[in-house]
């Protein structure tokens, strides 16, 4: 399938309208943090919930992940490619947070919004084309992962976590990520594994790894936008 840049320009321009500017908006909401900002001692159940409340509406990390299930036809290699990202983002959220490592939001942000450019781009056949060669998308995947980490640690170091019981709380909140990033796949494989019955499923997979790229273009542009102005 052709695209034009018209049409492009088209897809990109309904891109900005759904996005507005409360969707791009750090931080959560005002219940969650009060409870972040005053709780004191164990709270596993309650972060558990935040973690996987978080990832269900991360919509950054979402769009990374339908980007790396989009090509990925075997359970096998789905679970390897999930398997790799959720190691990246555990270690980089957990060793953030312990280790006081604070990065700046904005620009975080951008290299996970570039990250779904990435797999877009991968998607299309792009980087072999312009490298010769296919670059090791299992270490991708991975790479990114960390940064997704960091993005995760550095949001929760705005709230000054209480140091009792961070350990076990942390780990809480990381288990809640894994259990909403699992029901977000559940939902993505459920949706794709229904389209991909039928034959425009790849009629379409140009334009849909295009709008894939576009979201994480305007993503990426708010995100620097930001950097340098606020």
């Amino acid at each position: 399938m052709h695209l034009t840049l018209k049409k492009i320009s088209y897809l990109v321009g309904l891109l900005l309208l759904l996005f507005n500017a409360s969707c791009f908006a750090h931080g959560v909401d005002s219940n969650t943090e009060q409870f972040l900002t005053t709780n004191e001692g164990s709270a596993i159940i309650p972060f558990l919930y935040i973690g996987a409340k978080h990832m269900v509406t991360g919509y950054d990390h979402l769009l990374f992940l339908v980007g790396v299930v989009f090509f990925l036809f075997r359970i096998r290699d789905i679970l390897i490619y999930v398997s790799l990202f959720t190691l990246g983002h555990s270690i980089t959220l957990l060793f953030g947070v312990f280790n006081h490592i604070n990065v700046n939001v904005y620009l975080i942000d951008a290299v996970i919004a570039f990250s779904i450019i990435y797999k877009g781009f991968d998607n299309l056949g792009g980087l072999k084309r312009i490298l010769g060669v296919q670059p090791n998308t299992k270490i991708a995947v991975l790479i990114f992962g960390l940064f997704h980490g960091f993005g995760l640690s550095t949001k929760l170091q705005d709230f000054d976590l209480p140091q009792e019981n961070l350990i076990g709380n942390m780990l809480a909140f990381n288990v809640g990520v894994e259990i909403g990033q699992g029901i977000a796949l559940l939902f993505i494989l459920t949706l794709l594994g229904f389209w991909r019955r039928h034959k425009s499923y790849y009629t379409f997979s140009t334009l849909s790894n295009t709008l894939l790229m576009s979201g994480g273009l305007v993503l990426l542009g708010y995100q620097l936008t930001a950097y340098f102005t606020l």
